[in-house]
């Protein structure tokens, strides 16, 4: 897979998780595909399996009723494709202990690609 093909996968990903569409999110990953969230220098969630990622994009879906991932920078290596992101989301229920539903939130990240054939097989977000 060439660089070209591995950033149209991201963009059509990226399209998708901003959609709230999950079965195009999912369709473009590995059966075995591994999904990491790291917060702070802290790694937060981990799934393992196409099932495990649906259940946790579902969950995650809920939480918020707008959100958008803008890709910043790009950087291929022969392992990955490296994103940098600007996120922004609004709440739509409140989180216990935390922001109140219709909070805005904005962060800066990254998010790294693995792949394996024509599809996704590692994710890791990093904020």
């Amino acid at each position: 897979m060439n660089d070209a093909d591995k950033q149209a996968l991201v963009e059509r990903y990226i399209a998708a998780y901003n959609a709230f569409d999950i079965d195009g999110m999912v369709a473009l990953l590995s059966d075995d595909v591994r999904f990491e969230n790291h917060a702070g220098g802290v790694l937060t969630t981990t799934t393992d399996g196409r099932d495990a990622f649906r259940a946790l994009a579902e969950q995650s879906r809920r939480l918020f009723s707008v959100r958008e991932q803008r890709v910043t920078s790009w950087r291929f290596d022969p392992e990955r494709t490296i994103v940098e992101i600007d996120y922004r989301g609004t709440l739509a229920q409140d989180v216990p202990g935390g922001p109140a539903a219709g909070t805005e939130l904005a962060l800066k990240g990254r998010s790294e690609f693995g792949f394996a054939g024509a599809r996704i097989n590692h994710l890791a977000d990093f904020s």
